[in-house]
């Protein structure tokens, strides 16, 4: 097969055009070169693989490294989720696939396109853009170890005991289609173009070896002055995450220590749950019922009865009328660590907006019809989901009054390993 006329990487694409873009002060705003416009800076050459400064360096997540990034780095706007299943039987398959993946995941990161095998090509549809703080995670599911009593690959001894199967909560409706798989890749950046690709390329060198199995893409709306972000509750999501960028928080609650395997050892363990929102419902709730619902106030996101945002959830707080000030079935009081042991784990969650859609999947039935299928692509990152999600969401499964509003239709765990180091690949330690 003869290249494609179209074969040139990006570095060679804007070093032709001329140009580029200086971006500052990118950080939690996610700003990029799209949001910045063009400036006059000079190509800094010296930087191999890199597009000549169509982004300044704090465009770029790094790759490499003891851990994989995207799972403590500072949330971008946009997400791609895809969940793979492997339909080879061979372990030097699945090595060769994770090596090429590593690879292309390096470059792409770095703002380069992927020739993998020097006749297929990128299909180029993020020539001209910046990295936009790509990050690409990847993730190991139940299957990989053992699959319908088989153990494929010889790897069921390597399996870590804190990857075990999602028990069925109260309330579940998983649709199959939305659920599981044998390994994950989560791509995050600024530009959703540039998330979707990253995946779009990836699966496009997975040939046979591996197929998708259900994907979701995600947003959330970064707020300019850095602040908490909002879901399409309306409320602020994720003021009760641990301080990750502390890293003895980040040891203590979601990387894997010396009681996890080696391969696992700065690794962490990702839930994922599609859930869908009726947000129909929601809406002709009156703020103060939304309030008490979440626990939470709408405008300033402080606790019931505290001023502020920031302010620690006070469980033994009374109203006037000597009631909880939080309510007992709260969505904060059930969640917070105050309540699960001093237990934490980082929400690191998207929106999602599918359109529309009949109502069959939801309960209870508000309304036969169409209705939004929105909700969030909920993802938490924990150092041992048995002690983390699992713990934690039994009890809210059961008695959070936001059950009412929302349906959990997806359902995965994976096992992120460790990061890796330049020249290896990701997973290397489990295949050794």
């Amino acid at each position: 097969m003869s290249k494609c006329p179209f074969d040139f990487t990006r570095r060679k694409f804007l070093a032709f055009a001329g140009g580029a873009a200086v971006v500052a002060g990118a950080g939690v705003s996610g700003l990029t070169a799209a949001h910045a416009g063009f400036g006059g800076a000079t190509a800094d050459l010296k930087q191999p693989g890199l597009a000549p400064q169509l982004a300044a360096q704090n465009t770029l997540e790094p790759f490499w490294g003891k851990h994989q990034s995207g799972i403590i780095t500072p949330a971008q706007d946009y997400t791609y989720f895809a969940a793979f299943n492997l339909a080879t039987t061979k372990r030097d398959d699945v090595i060769k696939l994770l090596q090429k993946w590593t690879k292309a995941s390096a470059a792409l990161s770095r703002g380069q396109t992927v020739e993998p095998d020097g006749e297929t090509v990128d299909s180029g549809d993020t020539l001209g853009l910046s990295p936009s703080r790509l990050t690409i995670t990847f993730g190991f599911g139940p299957g990989l170890f053992i699959k319908d009593g088989h153990d494929r690959f010889g790897l069921k001894s390597r399996r870590p005991e804190a990857l075990v199967d999602l028990p069925k909560f109260a309330g579940d409706q998983l649709v199959e289609a939305r659920t599981g798989g044998d390994i994950s890749i989560q791509a995050c950046a600024d530009n959703p173009q540039v998330a979707f690709h990253a995946v779009r390329q990836l699966a496009r060198m997975a040939d046979d070896i591996a197929q998708i199995r259900w994907t979701q893409a995600g947003f959330i709306a970064n707020q300019p002055d850095g602040g908490t972000t909002r879901n399409l509750l309306g409320f602020k999501d994720g003021t009760g995450n641990p301080h990750v960028d502390q890293p003895a928080v980040a040891d203590k609650f979601i990387w894997v220590g010396s009681e996890g395997p080696d391969w696992m050892r700065g690794g962490s363990y990702a839930v994922t749950r599609r859930i869908r929102i009726a947000l129909e419902h929601w809406d002709k709730m009156k703020v103060a019922f939304q309030e008490q619902t979440i626990g939470r106030q709408k405008l300033s996101g402080a606790p019931l009865g505290l001023k502020n945002e920031t302010d620690a959830v006070d469980l033994n707080l009374m109203d006037k009328d000597g009631n909880p000030a939080i309510p007992e079935n709260s969505h904060i009081r059930l969640a917070t660590a105050a309540a699960n042991d001093g237990i934490e784990i980082l929400r690191r969650s998207y929106a999602y907006n599918d359109g529309v859609s009949l109502t069959a999947e939801r309960w209870p039935p508000w309304r036969q019809g169409m209705e939004y299928d929105a909700g969030l692509l909920f993802m938490s990152y924990q150092r041992d989901p048995r002690t983390g999600f699992i713990k934690i969401f039994d009890k809210m499964s059961k008695f959070d009054m936001l059950n009412q509003f929302t349906t959990h239709v997806g359902s995965a765990l994976f096992a992120c390993p460790a990061g890796a180091k330049e020249g290896g690949f990701i997973g290397q330690g489990l295949f050794a």
